[in-house]
């Protein structure tokens, strides 16, 4: 200790030191016009001590493997040399190719954690100032970035999470400081950082295989707590893997299903209804892209390859402010961007279907790729069952995802996704359905400073489908039907300081819909054309938010998003008497519109705020509170979604519609955040969302508005959820109770419903129940357990008949006053996966599962007849048995 105090009194060198280390030595020395390397080797000679000194003049003195200064390569001309330090010399002349001296927009890449990164230049700072740090972190085996991932500065308390792009940045003091740094299917690491000035550290992690099915979600621990976002739920493609699903095909929308406030509105069907909304209300992004039609073969399978994703955000409430345009939720589908280092590829066989998916890097390290497609085989099983009428059918999809990355420097990264489905469904001989899903993004992400980078992203998406009805050649008809959008959107963050990120941006989309063609199908078909008016609009938006951590335990975000719509001729306009419900028999007028002209604006600000209050270390409370616009409208007078329903833009008849929704929530972890515990009730209003007359009339019909209302409603409900997410066993335990009721206000223009009182919605169920569980028998063997239990959804039923005019018509109950039986459903599943060995060619596994083990006759529609002078009513189960399948996984 005193010889310590005596250099750093004597020199201009700072001495560290670990006291346990050098207790008991002993330094006699006398030395005169000595270097201090010289004196420090005559002192530590008789002991097992090491000395280090940097450029910095500090001196790190230690008993065996001690700290390294040495930086990564080409980072500074010259490194510190251990046990000696160079006396000043003059600079010496520059060779004919100098290696630069690295300056802030240096980038160095960070993978040991016993090393010492230095960032930024140390003359550009004073030791009491702020800097930004700021980089990438990447898998190491793949290079891909990871989302999600948490980098903190634990003995700070100061700490962020990467996004969409693996990007994170943080503001620290200048010194040095240790990285922690947690991802989902990452092992825990460490980088340990010497900051003198702002600058970028990419950071590269280890995949953390041993726990690769064992942790469900490892990389969002305290994040329930910790983040500002309530109503959000994360899930990985390794989660989802292990939820079994209907035919052995892994499915990320059935497994949403299994989330609190998520219904589905049918066996078999993956339409979402979030916390009692219409299924149109619910935003599904592909890369940015919007996706219309999520399934396949009328909901049985799911859009999208889940060899190609990466992470799966739904927001429920609390909506951040860049996403708009539908009322309910957003959900957000992320692809991976292909392995930078490697080719690879995966695939899997499954009795129904088939996939495959192949990656690889462009230019390694740089660009790479991925790419997938899966199609059925369906047929055989059709030809298998009794009924002659589906031995004659055929049912058969198909889709091809692509992606591919290209950095073109630190600064500047391109990403373009593309998309395309095709589904065709033909029943006997009579009905062929075909529809067809197609979309594309094109990102450009610069980096501007290390506190601020932004993104453009140009995308578009189409979605029609076609009905052809070929019973009778003379009556021989095709029904289609197509809406398109492209759109542009600028997205900004910026990091002013460590307690503040903000989000600006502006978007604009232009819709363009074919409401319905009816075209005469053969050379014998007396049908007469019969083609709808196409219409257009236009929506843009600007917004912003801020992010604002206030203390330790208080956030807040606070988000303003202003939306305007306009729909755009050429369009011919109806105008009805007034004080009358729109009909035909009140039509008054007809205007027409020419191209581009204004028929109708609707505008209006969008609020989202969120408050965040740590109660303790485990514990915190949230509160939330957001409105949503949406101009775009389903009609489907169905409970599930099929190719025949279309979508109405919003016009002079047709309001947008407007949602508000407040949210309060409680967190709990315990043993060490394994366990995680929430509470999240809600509120909303609805108001302007469309229901239909009784008979409407929803295809080919010019007078659209006439069988169309503008309704209100609300919705209310509790969620609690419980997770488990270490361990061999694992999962979660999901109810919901919560109640969706509409109102169709009485007045001079609208028909009563049920005498203007509140009914029960089309997705009114009020207990849900969901159990997604895992069991690891050992590294190769696993099983899973889904149980899924709701109450029946609401119906409206003929109660009676009654003759007037001499003809019989029948009676019905009020709107939904009935349901029909309650859903319930087990599923089991088993994984075995093959040898572990590292340098295999080749690794596979097999799923084998049952879907619907007990053999519930699940009711997914009521019908009914008249039959001998009787309505009958029949009810139709989709999986009214055990279905057993075994698909083989494979990944090379």
């Amino acid at each position: 200790m005193q010889f310590a105090e005596q250099l750093e009194a004597q020199t201009s060198y700072r001495v560290f030191f670990d006291s346990a280390a050098v207790r008991g030595v002993t330094v006699t020395l006398q030395a005169q016009q000595q270097s201090l390397p010289s004196v420090l080797q005559q002192a530590l000679a008789a002991s097992d001590l090491h000395f280090v000194v940097d450029e910095q003049r500090n001196v790190f003195i230690f008993r065996g493997t001690g700290p390294s200064t040495a930086l990564p390569e080409n980072y500074f001309q010259q490194q510190p040399v251990a046990g000696r330090v160079a006396p000043p010399q003059p600079a010496p002349a520059p060779a004919q190719h100098p290696t630069p001296r690295p300056t802030s927009k240096a980038t160095a890449t960070a993978s040991n954690s016993a090393r010492l990164y230095e960032i930024g230049t140390p003359q550009a700072s004073s030791r009491n100032s702020r800097v930004t740090v700021a980089g990438v972190v990447r898998e190491a085996k793949s290079g891909e970035p990871v989302i999600g991932a948490s980098v903190a500065v634990e003995a700070l308390a100061l700490g962020t999470a990467t996004n969409q792009f693996g990007y994170y940045t943080l503001t620290l003091p200048v010194g040095q400081h240790t990285l922690s740094v947690r991802g989902l299917g990452l092992k825990p690491a460490e980088r340990r950082i010497l900051l003198h000035s702002s600058g970028k550290l990419d950071i590269e992690a280890a995949e953390d295989i041993t726990a690769l099915k064992e942790v469900v979600v490892q990389g969002e621990k305290s994040g329930n707590l910790t983040g500002l976002q309530m109503g959000v739920e994360r899930l990985d493609i390794r989660t989802i893997r292990q939820v079994p699903t209907v035919f052995g095909e892994t499915d990320i929308l059935r497994v949403v299903m299994t989330l609190p406030g998520v219904k589905t509105i049918g066996e078999g069907s993956t339409s979402l209804s979030v916390r009692g909304g219409n299924t149109d209300q619910n935003l599904i992004l592909f890369n940015d892209a919007v996706v219309y039609s999520p399934s396949h073969l009328f909901g049985f399978f799911s859009a999208f390859n889940p060899d190609l994703l990466k992470t799966v955000e739904l927001y429920k409430s609390g909506i951040p402010a860049q996403y708009g345009g539908r009322l309910s939720s957003v959900l957000n589908i992320t692809t991976r961007e292909g392995n930078k280092k490697k080719f690879a590829g995966s695939g899997g066989i499954g009795l129904l279907t088939s996939r495959l998916m192949l990656e690889g890097p462009i230019v390694k390290d740089k660009s790479s790729f991925i790419i997938g497609g899966r199609t059925s085989y369906s047929d055989w099983l059709l030809n298998l069952l009794p009924d002659r009428a589906l031995r004659q059918s055929s049912a058969s999809f198909y889709d091809i995802s692509a992606h591919a990355t290209h950095e073109f420097n630190a600064n500047n990264t391109l990403y373009a996704t593309g998309y395309l489905s095709s589904d065709r469904f033909k029943l006997s001989a009579d009905t062929s359905y075909r529809y067809h899903n197609r979309s594309a993004s094109l990102k450009w992400k610069h980096v501007f400073g290390d506190q601020l980078y932004g993104v453009l992203t140009a995308t578009g998406s189409q979605y029609t489908y076609r009905i052809a009805s070929e019973r009778n050649a003379v009556n021989s008809s095709e029904l289609e039907f197509g809406i398109a959008q492209f759109g542009g959107q600028a997205d900004f963050t910026y990091f002013p300081t460590a307690a503040h990120t903000i989000d600006f941006g502006a978007s604009t989309t232009g819709y363009r819909t074919r409401p319905g063609s009816l075209q005469p199908l053969g050379s014998e078909s007396l049908m007469m054309p019969d083609v709808l008016p196409r219409e257009q609009g236009q929506e843009s938006a600007l917004y912003a938010a801020d992010q604002w951590t206030l203390t330790p335990k208080l956030s807040l975000y606070l988000g303003l998003r202003y939306s305007l719509y306009q729909a755009l001729g050429p369009r011919e306009s109806y105008t009805y008497l007034p004080g009358v419900p729109r009909s035909l028999s009140s039509l008054a007028d007809t205007v027409r519109y020419g191209r581009g002209s204004r028929v109708a604006t609707y505008h209006g600000p969008e609020y989202r705020a969120s408050l965040k209050y740590a109660l303790s270390e485990k514990s915190s409370v949230k509160v939330s509170y957001n409105r949503t616009r949406q101009y775009l409208h389903q009609l489907s007078n169905t409970a599930s979604i099929s190719p025949a329903d279309t979508w109405k833009l919003s016009d002079q008849h047709v309001r947008p519609q407007i949602g508000d929704q407040v949210a309060l929530g409680y967190y709990r972890n315990f043993h060490n955040n394994s366990i995680e515990l929430s509470v999240e009730s809600y509120y909303k209003r609805l108001r302007d969302f469309v229901d239909y007359t009784s008979g409407a009339v929803l295809l080919l019909n010019r007078h659209i508005e006439t069988d169309l209302v503008n309704a209100e409603g609300r919705a209310y409900g509790v969620e609690v959820s419980l997770k488990k997410t270490a361990g061999k066993l694992n999962g979660w335990l999901n109810y919901t109770y919560s109640r969706a009721l509409v109102r169709v206000p009485t007045g001079p223009e609208a028909e009563a419903i049920n005498e203007g009182r509140y009914y029960p919605s089309n997705f009114d169920k009020p207990h849900d129940v969901s159990l997604a569980g895992n069991y690891r028998f050992s590294r190769r063997v696993s099983t899973s357990l889904n149980v899924n239990y709701s109450t029946g959804r609401p119906i409206t039923l003929p109660v009676s008949t009654y003759d007037f005019g001499g003809v019989e018509r029948v009676l019905y109950s009020d709107r939904n006053q009935y349901r029909v039986p309650n859903y319930f459903r087990i599923d089991l599943g088993l994984n075995i996966e093959g040898s572990h060995i590292a340098k295999k060619l080749a690794h596979s596994s097999w799923t084998f599962s049952v879907y619907n083990l007990t053999g519930r006759k699940n009711p997914y529609s009521v019908y009914f007849k008249s039959q001998g002078g009787r309505i009958r009513g029949y009810q139709l189960s989709v999986f009214g048995r055990p279905i057993p399948t075994v698909t083989y996984n494979f990944k090379f």
